[in-house]
């Protein structure tokens, strides 16, 4: 999980994979991490799913994307799409 100062303000940026598309400027985007647990210390997967702002539908599902925390767009939304992440 990788953090950026901005006038006081830290946010998130989550590198993840998008699942769905089929709403309007949204998409669904699924994060993958490993914790590790507090009393055994053994890692393991946790899954988690953010809905992301995509203003121009340009990104399908399979796609492998960054985004990163804004202000609340919607409900459910806080989070926008910056870009397709490169692969090395």
């Amino acid at each position: 999980m990788a953090t950026q100062t901005i006038k006081n303000k830290i946010t998130k940026r989550l590198n993840g994979i998008v699942l769905s598309d089929k709403m309007m400027k949204t998409a669904v985007v699924n994060v993958s991490s490993f914790v590790k647990h507090k009393k055994y210390g053994k890692y393991y997967k946790v899954d988690k799913k953010y809905k992301a702002h995509d203003e121009n539908k340009e990104y399908k599902i399979g796609d492998k994307v960054t985004i990163e925390e804004c202000s609340p767009i919607s409900k459910d939304k806080t989070f926008k799409i910056i870009g397709k992440r490169e692969i090395i």
